[in-house]
């Protein structure tokens, strides 16, 4: 999907919502690409850690796009859906939408594939609850 498609909305479930803020920009002024990939870190492992029952772990990110530029002051929203889930492992897709301001237009910013794994107290992998 790209940021121009007809009417496009969210898919999956809100799972973290905040406000872009200056500190979060890179050297041209635009929210840091690293800063929004923390934020779809963080809400990909709340639904995987949902699934799993407990604590996981971030193994991998596949097939990060960024579409359009973030500014200062954007409502950012973090929507993820489980794409499937082995003995230890979960994939979440994370998809990032801003809120366009006054219009409440909602425009998509970027998404990945995130990969988990289901870990212990000892943090050695162990089988989804």
């Amino acid at each position: 999907m790209n940021a121009n498609d007809d009417n496009p909305m969210p898919n999956g479930e809100m799972s973290l919502q905040t406000i872009a803020m200056p500190k979060d920009t890179n050297a041209s002024g635009d929210i840091f690409g690293g800063w929004l990939l923390s934020q779809m870190d963080i809400a990909a492992g709340v639904a995987a850690g949902r699934i799993a029952g407990g604590r996981v772990a971030t193994v991998a990110i596949d097939n990060m796009n960024f579409l359009v530029p973030v500014h200062v002051g954007a409502v950012v929203g973090c929507y993820t859906e489980i794409v499937s889930v082995g003995r230890s492992s979960i994939q979440v897709l994370v998809e990032v939408w801003i809120d366009s301001g006054l219009s409440g237009e909602k425009i998509k910013v970027t998404e990945g594939l995130f990969v988990f794994v289901s870990i212990d107290n000892n943090g050695r992998t162990r089988a989804v609850k």
